[in-house]
């Protein structure tokens, strides 16, 4: 929601998943010269997950699509360029590896596997969704270079002149 005003600098990261992506985000958060977000996966040990692996839990969640790395930096709208940057990778594993890491998803395999089954399916849905949804932004040309490129191929328009 922040993106879309175009002027807040926001970032998503996992320090677990990638400690040089969060870096460079909170550097850039740092100085930019306005708003900044900074939305960062948090383990907890409600979660029900071994606080010892934490960090290699949230490797997981990026690696499955749960939990996306980006960037959205408005100056580089300002110099023509897309300001989303998708700093996830394609996802290689499935949501469930992420899943099964958690006491609090467990629990409802246990307790009524059928619906875990499909909350599970629709879960690698939304998160393929979701991947697929960022990549396409963050593909997309700014308008601002657009338009820019269209003023420098457009021939000028007809001259008329009075008779």
């Amino acid at each position: 929601m922040a993106m879309s005003y175009g002027n807040v600098y926001v970032a998503s990261v996992a320090m677990g998943a990638k400690d040089e992506h969060t870096l460079k985000a909170f550097l850039e958060a740092e100085a930019y010269d306005g708003p900044s977000i900074i939305i960062a996966y948090s383990h907890c040990i409600a979660h029900g997950i071994n606080m010892t692996t934490a960090m290699s839990d949230q490797k997981v969640a990026v690696d499955s699509g749960q939990w996306l790395l980006y960037r959205y930096h408005p100056e580089r709208a300002l110099a023509g360029q897309n300001p989303l940057t998708l700093d996830s990778r394609t996802p290689t594993r499935k949501v469930s590896d992420y899943l099964q890491q958690q006491t609090r998803f467990k629990m409802l395999q246990k307790s009524n596997p059928e619906h875990a089954k499909l909350l599970w399916q629709e879960a690698q849905q939304d998160a393929d969704t979701r991947y697929r949804l960022y990549e396409y932004l963050a593909q997309r040309k700014s308008i601002q270079a657009t338009a820019v490129a269209e003023a420098r191929v457009a021939p000028p328009a007809p001259v008329e002149t009075a008779k």
